[in-house]
């Protein structure tokens, strides 16, 4: 009886964290038979939980709803944990590339939205990024660029890990933004 209700309760914490998911892209293949053809399709999906954890699966079936099943499943085993500077943007600016796909994000600040095309816009939606500026060059394969996005916010670092990593405390990381305003009232002040 114990057994039967630690399961449960182990189901439902599995089940707990809520993630969005988004269907970036589907491709129909086919292939002729004797009998005619036989349709097959792949699809692209990015899963989130829009709290810094973003990751994205492919699926492949003969039925559309199957495929995106498919893509959902490996999307949640893929995820990766992106760092936010006040839960809304990047820490710095970033380049990703996978293959012929490279993209550049950049920081933004407060109402700025997202600002970027296609499958980078899903992964920031997913991911849970409100401001942000990204370009894509190179390859508009929407596998590429969902690669190229990831490999970028992987290789994020946040004030923590360069601090931790340093040595030193993150306020001797960041830049000290109450003495700069100060330094340039002072100095019109003078004139």
């Amino acid at each position: 009886m114990a057994e039967r209700e630690n399961r449960r309760d182990r189901r439902e914490r599995d089940e707990a964290p809520e993630f969005a998911d988004r269907l970036v892209a589907i491709n129909r293949v086919s292939k002729t038979v004797k009998g005619g053809k036989r349709f097959g399709f792949a699809a692209l999906v990015v899963v989130g939980d829009q709290k810094g954890r973003v990751g994205f699966g492919k699926g492949k079936a003969k039925e559309v709803p199957e495929a995106i099943r498919k893509a959902t499943e490996q999307a949640k085993r893929n995820m990766i944990r992106v760092a936010l500077r006040e839960g809304r943007t990047l820490h710095h600016d970033i380049e990703g590339r996978h293959g012929a796909g490279k993209v550049i994000m950049r920081t933004a600040p407060q109402g700025t939205g997202i600002i970027a095309g296609g499958p980078m816009r899903a992964v920031f939606e997913m991911l849970g990024i409100q401001d942000v500026v990204a370009k894509s060059n190179g390859s508009q394969n929407p596998y590429n660029m969902i690669r190229a996005t990831l490999n970028g916010l992987s290789n994020g670092q946040s004030p923590r890990n360069v601090a931790q990593r340093r040595g030193k405390k993150v306020a001797d990381i960041l830049p000290k933004r109450d003495e700069a305003p100060a330094e340039s009232s002072q100095v019109a002040e003078e004139a």
